[in-house]
């Protein structure tokens, strides 16, 4: 007993402590963004494709909750004021002013109605074309309680008078919600990869740059899983997406 519950709590050590890390050639073909709400008749079924997409290791896929439906009778339980302004933001630069949910953002330039699959493949391979869309491989590390960001020179693409913004957003990997009122009353919709802290670790302008910083500052403790997205642009202004990465994040010790 006293051997067993030695190795248990040397097993948990190594768990709380032990690294996590995405590599470059983890390098992802699309970083997806569904813009959604529980008070939407029309998002199940985009909710389940991020879910049906969450675990692939080519796609970072984020659920993006929104605020603006909260009015018709129920307050969606995961939204953030600062989803809307996102969804708002890529609107004004494409010139559309198209706001709608269920909406995909497809690598910070191409959109889509996220329930339709073949709608968003297509926006998808047509993005990928575009100059400097993930061009650039982005090395995410976690150990103990430090994150650390590394990004490599870029060979085209952000500068100095044209930055890019390298966000950090701790992640849900998965929350069931019980619906009770609103459009989407009776349901129990289970929601992946959702957004829930976010942080902005400074300006890239194309050289190489290391990013550390602290995992109990900067993240959620509700979240599993950590994604880095470097965006050209501001966030009032967001552009093509240079790089992304999402990894699980290890259990981390309480002190």
């Amino acid at each position: 007993m006293v051997m067993g519950r030695l190795f248990g709590a040397l097993a948990c050590a190594m768990i709380a402590w032990g690294g996590a890390e995405a590599t470059p050639l983890q390098r992802p073909r699309a970083v997806i963004e569904l813009f959604t709400s529980q008070g939407c008749s029309s998002c199940p079924p985009a909710d389940r494709f991020v879910a049906d997409m969450a675990d692939r290791p080519d796609v970072v896929a984020l659920t993006l909750a929104v605020d603006y439906w909260d009015y018709l009778g129920w307050r969606d339980t995961l939204a953030h004021p600062i989803h809307s302004k996102r969804q708002k933001a890529y609107a004004y630069m494409r010139g559309d002013r198209q706001i709608y949910t269920p909406q995909m953002i497809v690598n910070g330039v191409g959109h889509a109605i996220g329930s339709d699959r073949a709608a968003v493949e297509r926006v998808t391979e047509q993005t990928r074309g575009l100059p400097g869309v993930l061009s650039v491989p982005v090395t995410l590390r976690i150990s103990g309680d430090t994150i650390t960001v590394t990004l490599p020179p870029a060979v085209a693409g952000p500068g100095a008078d044209s930055p890019a913004t390298v966000f950090l957003y701790g992640v849900a990997s998965r929350q069931p919600v019980d619906i009770t009122r609103g459009e989407n009353r009776g349901q129990t919709v289970i929601y992946r990869n959702v957004v829930r802290s976010h942080a902005i670790l400074g300006e890239w302008t194309g050289g190489e740059r290391t990013f550390s910083v602290s995992r109990r500052e900067l993240v959620s403790p509700e979240c599993e899983r950590l994604a880095v997205v470097v965006q050209a642009g501001s966030p009032r202004r967001p552009g093509i997406i240079y790089g992304a990465a999402l990894i699980e994040m290890p259990a981390l010790a309480i002190h």
